[in-house]
């Protein structure tokens, strides 16, 4: 079993991944810490709990942290993607949130000694709280199992701009100090999470099943109507859960090479491109020695599949 801290902006993916998280008998779910991103930290709070509540573990912490840049630059949000409330408009206004009294950074310090060298951060938004988490305590890294990160693209065009994927471009200078840490860490980005793909015959099987599969339905029914004006298609990338799947082995990776990523933090049209030195052929990089960012760039099929499976047998 593996242990995980998910760092979320949750929106409509990052609930697929919690979800996932605390349904799957292969993950010890620890603690949820939230960041601004697909939408502001505290609606992103409430959605981590509301959706934790619906899988049976309100019990997991949810801290609250980053409202914003590192740089302090003003929030963006991705509403049109997510909706207003993150949840394509299904979030339960009368849901109560239960909240940690500590933040985000204490939160992952405290499960970073109580889980030391074990303990796997899976962050799907942007990397304020973990630069941050950093910034607080610079040996943070020496507890930390795995750091696995949903976000850049390596060859795939971005989803911002042309180069950019948006949880790096909304806190490029954070994407970096968290880069920079001496911590094993996985990138997985647009390359690969665009290959994984949910439609709407993954909703007919969610919505045959219980209240969870009930619930997912209706959130990637406003996901889809988004993507099929995006891209022509309704069908949408997996991305905040596949990231959960490569970090915590629920599927394999079949070309992750390790080579070394930087953060474009220029003002220019390119800022938030994560710059991965690939060289050579396709598929035949060579690992740069002293390198640490795996770049995961194709995995084997099904795993969206098996996913929706798990979700739609939910009581």
């Amino acid at each position: 079993m593996t242990t995980v801290l998910l760092d979320v902006d949750t929106g409509i993916d990052d609930a697929l991944a919690i979800l996932t998280a605390a349904l799957s008998n292969e993950i010890d779910l620890v603690g949820c810490s939230v960041v601004w991103g697909n939408v502001d930290v505290e609606q992103g709070a409430r959605n981590t709990s509301e959706v934790l509540r619906l899988a049976g573990h309100g019990d997991v912490p949810v801290a609250v942290g980053a409202a914003g840049p590192r740089n302090g630059s003003r929030a963006v949000f991705s509403t049109q993607v997510h909706g207003e409330d993150g949840l394509g408009g299904c979030a339960d206004t009368a849901h109560v949130p239960d909240l940690a009294s500590e933040s985000a950074v204490e939160l992952i310090l405290r499960l970073s000694h109580e889980h030391a060298r074990s303990l796997e951060i899976v962050a799907v938004g942007p990397l304020t709280n973990l630069a941050a988490a950093l910034d607080a305590d610079p040996g943070l890294p020496e507890r930390i199992r795995q750091v696995t990160i949903m976000g850049g693209a390596a060859l795939a065009p971005g989803n911002v701009s042309e180069t950019a994927e948006a949880n790096i471009w909304h806190d490029p200078e954070a994407a970096q100090v968290v880069f920079d840490a001496p911590w094993e860490l996985t990138m997985v980005g647009l390359d690969v999470t665009m290959t994984s793909l949910i439609t709407d015959a993954h909703r007919e099987r969610l919505r045959a099943g219980g209240e969870v599969g009930r619930f997912c339905d209706r959130i990637l029914d406003f996901y889809l109507d988004y993507y099929e004006g995006y891209t022509g298609e309704r069908a949408s990338g997996n991305h905040d859960a596949l990231a959960l799947a490569v970090a915590t082995g629920l599927v394999r990776t079949t070309l992750s090479p390790i080579v070394d990523v930087h953060v474009d933090c220029s003002d220019g049209p390119a800022r938030g491109r994560t710059v991965a030195e690939l060289e050579g052929a396709w598929g035949e990089w060579p690992e740069r020695e002293g390198a640490r960012h795996r770049v995961v760039m194709e995995v084997e099929p099904g795993f969206e599949d098996r996913m929706v499976e798990l979700l739609a047998a939910a009581p």
